[in-house]
């Protein structure tokens, strides 16, 4: 039987959850162990994978800025490839794969090829991130809304207009946005966004490398340099922010004389 005539299974598109195996949903649990091929994005944490059978093949094929990646290319002719042998493929992304996981560009040419394709959505860093430090992303008493934005636009991307989410009073969940929180909190600051707006930075979120910053605006990009901040990490900005138990505790630490004259030394 050649590779035209055997049967093609739906590659699916599967979101792992932003870390924690427990996050994820019964269906991506489900096509990761009926997996004969994964392709594994960076982000994906290793305990999801331990969930694989042992003898399904496990490749890495992740994207991560500013530093070596595979080409989007070359994953989408892998998926194909495998597809067409007759493989059950996992195409397993971290978070959801159609929030700033190229899901769509994926799916699009998988269709393109023939193949069908299934997405089974994951949770999303952007509300897992913030919910895990008690931040509710939206609340009717402090937001209308929330947006999830990049903050690195990369390969022709669209850049945010900052100016007008800065008058949206919408909550700001930016991801990739570390290397950029200067520029950002700037072009915020000048539509008229307060200093004061409450702000956190959640890095690794629901992993064992998880760590957490609240600040304002005004200090984000002082907080990020201060904390040696580095990628993957979520900046979250807007009131919902005040509403964790500990922003307020937080604010006022970093206001004490005392500390600050400790990081001066």
């Amino acid at each position: 039987m050649n590779d035209s005539q055997k049967m093609l299974h739906p590659v699916s598109l599967v979101g792992a959850g932003p870390g924690d195996p427990e996050l994820m949903t019964v269906r991506a649990l489900k096509r990761i162990e009926a997996a004969d091929v994964l392709l594994c994005d960076a982000l994906v944490d290793p305990r999801v994978l331990t969930l694989a059978r042992a003898d399904a093949r496990v490749l890495q094929v992740g994207k991560r800025g500013f530093k070596p990646s595979t080409d989007q290319r070359f994953i989408h002719e892998l998926m194909i490839r495998e597809a067409r042998k007759g493989a059950r493929v996992v195409r397993l992304k971290g978070g959801d794969p159609f929030v700033f996981g190229r899901g769509g560009e994926e799916a699009d040419a998988l269709r393109a090829a023939g193949i069908e394709v299934e997405i089974v959505s994951g949770l999303t860093s952007g509300l897992a991130g913030p919910a895990g430090l008690g931040i509710p992303v939206t609340d009717r008493r402090c937001t209308p809304g929330v947006a999830l934005v990049t903050g690195h636009n990369g390969e022709g991307g669209r850049s945010p207009d900052w100016a007008a989410l800065a008058r949206s009073g919408l909550t700001l969940v930016v991801y990739m946005g570390v290397t950029q929180a200067a520029d950002i909190a700037a072009a915020l600051l000048a539509a008229g966004m307060q200093a004061d707006t409450p702000a956190a930075v959640v890095c690794a979120a629901h992993t064992a490398q998880q760590r957490e910053f609240l600040c304002t605006l005004a200090t984000l990009p002082d907080t990020i340099a201060r904390e040696q901040v580095k990628a993957p990490a979520l900046l979250v900005i807007g009131e919902v922010v005040a509403l964790a138990p500990a922003w307020r505790a937080a604010i006022e630490a970093a206001q004490d004389p005392a500390r600050e004259a400790r990081w001066n030394n």
